[in-house]
C-alpha cells in the first residue's frame, strides 16, 4: 500500500503543520510532497526528518521568503507532481495541495483548511488589506484569482472525499465546491499545557498582527477600561500602530517564546480572541491551560469555545460585533461570572492528537473498505485488503 501525503508549502511550522505532524504519525512510510521546502535542518522533526519532493517552484528566485508571490504559478506547479504509483493520497489544503491529479483506482482524501481564503468569500476583505482593491494592479490581482476560482473550484472533482476542519469551513466547503465534508477537528497539544487554576488580575490576547485578526479593536476596547490590565503577544505589519495606541494599561510584548506564551496564557484571568477564524487554536490552547475565552462569536470559535447559553460547563462567552464597545461590555459581563478552570481544560482535551489519528484513521479505513467493495481491479482489492490488515495491528499497537 503507497502512500503519498501532500503539503502546500513547508515554510514554518503552524497549525496546518501540526495537523500533517499527525498525518506522518499515522502514515510514517508515507512519501511527502510539497510547493517548496525551505524548512531549517533544525526544524524537521515534525516531517520525520524526511526528504520532501517539491515542485519547480523550488528553485525559482527568492522562492524561500517570497514563494507565495508564485501563486498564479501554483497550480501549474501542483499538477506535475506525479501520482500515479500511490494508491493512497491524503492532501493538506488550505490553496493548491488538493489540486494533485489522480487517477480512478487511487483514493484521494483532502483535509482541508479552507477553501482559497483570498479567492473566494474573503477576497474583498484581502484585497482591502492589501492595498490592491483600486488601479491597475488590483484589476489584474481580481483576474487572477477569478482564474484560481475556476481551477479550485474544477480539482474539487478530483477529491474522492473532503474532510474539513470545522463545520464553519464544511459549509464554504460546500458554498465553494457543491461537496459534502466530514469535520475531524485539528490536534491540540494537551501535553504541552497544564492546568493552572490561580489566576492572577490581567488579561491576555495573542496573534500576528495582521488586520482581520482585530488586535486594534481588543487594545482599544482596554483604553475604555484603564483600571484593567491586558498583555499583548505578537508581531506582524500592525505592530507599529497598535503599540503606539496602546495605553498605559496594555503592554505589548512582541513576538515571545512559546515557554513565554504558555507561562503567560496559565496566569491569565481570560484568553480574549477577537477574529474570526477558522478554527482558532490559541483559544483551545487557553483553555488546556484553565483559562476561559472571551471570543467573538462567529467562525470556529462557537464550536471550540462553550459558550453560557444553554449550555453546561461553559469555557467562556462570545461578543458579536468586531467592536471595542462590544468587547469592552463582554468583558464586564466576564467579570460579574465565574468558571471552573477544570471545565476548560476537560473541554481541551476533546481535540487532544490521540483522539485526531483514531478519528483520520477510522475514515481513512472505512473509504478504503468502500473501494475495495467498488474496486474490479483485483490488484487494487489486495492493496486495500493488507492495508486494512495492517492497520489492525497498528491500531493495537498504538493504543
Amino acid at each position: 500500500m503507497k502512500v503519498a501525503i501532500i503539503h502546500d508549502w513547508l515554510v514554518v511550522y503552524s497549525g496546518a503543520e501540526k495537523v500533517l505532524e499527525q498525518l506522518l504519525k499515522i502514515f510514517p512510510e508515507a512519501d511527502l510532497y510539497s510547493t517548496v521546502d525551505h524548512l531549517s535542518k533544525g526544524n524537521r522533526q515534525f516531517i520525520l526528518n524526511k526528504t520532501v519532493k517539491t515542485t519547480f517552484i523550488q528553485k525559482l528566485p527568492c522562492s524561500k521568503k517570497k514563494y507565495r508571490n508564485y501563486l498564479p504559478f501554483m497550480p501549474l506547479a501542483i499538477e506535475q507532481l506525479d501520482m500515479s504509483g500511490y494508491d493512497l493520497i491524503l492532501s493538506s489544503s488550505h490553496a493548491v495541495a488538493k489540486g494533485v491529479i489522480t487517477g480512478p483506482d487511487q483514493l484521494h482524501i483532502s483535509y482541508v483548511h479552507s477553501p482559497i481564503r483570498y479567492a473566494w468569500d474573503l477576497q474583498h476583505q484581502y484585497l482591502k488589506e492589501a492595498r490592491m482593491d483600486k488601479g491597475i494592479k488590483g484589476a489584474l490581482t481580481r483576474m487572477l484569482l477569478h482564474q484560481i476560482r475556476l481551477w479550485d473550484y474544477r480539482t474539487a472533482n478530483g477529491v474522492d472525499y473532503f474532510i474539513s476542519n470545522s463545520n464553519f469551513v464544511g459549509r464554504r466547503i460546500w458554498k465553494a465546491y457543491r461537496r459534502q465534508s466530514t469535520t475531524i477537528y485539528p490536534p491540540i497539544d494537551i501535553a504541552g499545557f497544564s492546568l493552572k487554576e490561580e489566576k492572577e488580575d490581567f488579561y491576555i490576547t495573542a496573534s500576528r498582527m495582521v488586520p482581520y485578526k482585530k488586535i486594534d479593536a481588543i487594545v482599544d476596547a482596554f483604553s475604555l477600561m484603564p483600571q484593567k490590565k491586558l498583555i499583548v503577544i505578537g508581531d506582524g505589519p500592525e505592530f507599529k500602530k497598535i503599540r503606539d495606541k496602546a495605553g498605559a494599561n496594555v503592554k505589548i510584548l512582541g513576538y515571545q517564546t512559546f515557554e513565554v506564551l504558555r507561562d503567560h496564557m496559565q496566569r491569565a484571568r481570560a484568553f480574549i480572541f477577537a477574529a474570526e477564524e477558522d478554527f482558532g487554536i490559541l483559544p483551545l490552547e487557553a483553555q488546556a491551560c484553565g483559562t476561559p475565552v472571551i471570543a467573538y462569536g462567529k467562525g470556529g470559535s462557537l464550536e471550540t469555545v462553550r459558550g453560557i447559553a444553554q449550555i453546561a460547563e461553559p469555557t467562556g462567552l462570545f461578543f458579536y460585533q468586531q467592536k471595542p464597545e462590544a468587547i469592552r461590555r463582554a468583558v464586564e459581563q466576564f467579570e460579574r461570572m465565574s468558571f471552573n478552570p477544570q471545565h476548560c481544560r476537560n473541554h481541551a482535551i476533546n481535540f487532544s492528537p490521540q483522539r485526531f489519528r483514531r478519528e483520520i484513521k477510522a475514515f481513512v479505513e472505512s473509504k478504503l473498505f468502500n473501494a475495495d467493495q467498488s474496486s474490479e481491479h483485483p490488484e487494487a482489492k489486495e492493496r486495500m485488503k493488507s492495508f486494512q490488515i495492517s492497520s489492525v495491528s497498528w491500531n493495537k499497537k498504538t493504543y
